[in-house]
C-alpha cells in the first residue's frame, strides 16, 4: 500500500486541483453574471428610450410619405 507521505501528498494534490477547479468555475460564473447585467441594462434602456425612438422613426417615415 501506499506509504503516509505519499497519501499526504496525493489528498494536498487534490485538494490543490478542486480549488483551482472552483476558481475556474467561479470565474465563468462572473463572466456570465456580468453578461447578464449588461444586458439587463440595455433592456432597461430599450424600455425607458425606445417609446422615444419608435416614435420618432414613425414621424420620420410620415413626414417621408407626406402625411404631415
Amino acid at each position: 500500500m501506499n506509504n503516509p507521505e505519499q497519501e499526504i501528498v496525493e489528498k494536498k494534490v487534490r485538494r490543490a486541483v478542486g480549488l483551482s477547479a472552483l476558481r475556474k468555475i467561479g470565474a465563468i460564473v462572473a463572466e456570465e453574471q456580468r453578461a447578464d447585467t449588461e444586458k439587463a441594462r440595455v433592456l432597461r434602456w430599450f424600455a425607458r428610450y425606445g417609446w422615444i425612438v419608435l416614435t420618432g422613426s414613425a414621424l420620420l417615415l410620415a413626414y417621408a410619405y407626406g402625411l404631415i
